[in-house]
């Protein structure tokens, strides 16, 4: 059962979501409500860039003690990409010392690597044997980059059902992401309702938790794309290891539009947009206030270089600190990956029962 906390004054049985039926008998006083379980990731695919730390780990670090929080480094889906082996395990480290350094506690939280935890690609066998390759080829990733070429990996249709098996083994409550992770989120509730609905109730059907502002931080130089570390263009994307010169560098080069005025506009304006979004996730004001208080786009630049250079040096500096030595880090996540397995084999072990796989006799 869950970690819990609260009150309650109830009689008899109770419902405790996720945790199951508990009988409560004649009560009066402090008892245990569940924490939400969360859980999401990241790929190790680059270095981590602003757009990860604003639409993400910031939030995840300043809510990590509210929830029973998981957070893992997805190496098993950077291996969509044509990634050399030497580049995806220094990536796979790098990118943990990115999230300690942003603030994430493995005291607090569990934080671990996909691939240490083997639960995770056996569920995906199983949930693809729910998925419909109907639903797969019309996953917006692969329609992008895979359809119609004879040569694309087979993960990069199948990888959505990996995704959802990470996300299910921990009976995650609920999954922090980016806005252009929605549809993920949604085949994974399809396939928790289809397998409970077929094998009986063996998942946590999750909800997405999408940040309000920088869900989805774009490309300083193509402000309709994504930042992102794989396919970004290095003059857009923002490291969160760039010096504070090639900051304010790279947004005072950060395209906009011929007009003048600054408005929160994401349609018409979405380099502004961008803009303002990044200084309401780095000062906590919201963009439409923030863009009534510019007349041109100049200073606009310039605040929002100074709000990202303030806020990422103490994440730069820790970074500096753990690469120096990483011991700590490759300690912390061989503790996650324990803690993590211990709920995983237990969520797998339903889920083969429920289909009818046999469990091995180990004498």
């Amino acid at each position: 059962m869950r970690a819990l906390s609260g009150k309650c004054w109830l009689a008899g049985q109770c419902w405790l979501a996720g945790a199951g039926w508990l009988v409560l008998g004649e009560l009066n006083g402090d008892y245990p409500l569940p924490m939400t379980r969360v859980l999401s990731g990241v790929q190790p695919s680059g270095v981590l860039h602003v757009g990860n730390y604003l639409g993400a780990v910031k939030q995840w670090a300043a809510t990590q003690a509210e929830s029973d929080a998981f957070y893992c480094v997805v190496d098993l889906h950077a291996l969509t990409l044509d990634i050399a082996p030497d580049d995806l395990r220094s990536r796979t480290l790098e990118t943990a010392i990115g999230l300690i350094a942003a603030g994430l506690d493995p005291d607090v939280c569990t934080l671990f690597v996909q691939s240490h935890v083997p639960e995770h690609t056996e569920l995906a066998w199983l949930l693809e044997c729910t998925a419909s390759y109907g639903e797969l080829k019309r996953m917006t990733q692969f329609k992008d980059k895979g359809a119609g070429q004879e040569s694309v990996r087979a993960s990069l249709l199948t990888y959505p059902v990996l995704m959802a098996a990470d996300i299910l083994l921990y009976d995650a409550d609920e999954v922090p992401v980016g806005d252009d992770q929605r549809q993920h989120i949604e085949l994974t509730r399809d396939l928790a309702a289809r397998f409970n609905g077929r094998y009986g109730e063996t998942f946590v059907v999750p909800e997405a938790a999408i940040p309000k502002v920088a869900a989805r931080v774009m490309d300083l130089q193509n402000p309709e794309k994504k930042m992102s570390k794989s396919t970004g263009t290095p003059a857009g994307t923002i490291a969160i290891t760039d010096s504070a010169d090639e900051i304010v560098k790279k947004v005072r080069r950060s395209v906009t539009d011929a007009e003048t005025d600054v408005r929160y506009d994401v349609a018409s304006k979405p380099g502004v947009s961008n803009l303002l979004e990044m200084l309401s996730a780095a000062t906590g004001d919201d963009p439409y206030v923030l863009a009534s208080r510019y007349t041109s786009y100049g200073p606009l630049k310039n605040d929002v270089a100074d709000a990202l250079v303030a806020l990422l040096a103490p994440v730069r500096e820790r970074i500096n600190e753990l690469t120096a030595d990483p011991g700590e880090v490759t300690a912390a996540l061989e503790k996650g990956a324990d803690k993590a397995q211990a709920v995983a084999s237990v969520t797998l072990r339903r889920a083969r029962e429920a289909m009818g796989l046999t469990q091995r006799r180990i004498s």
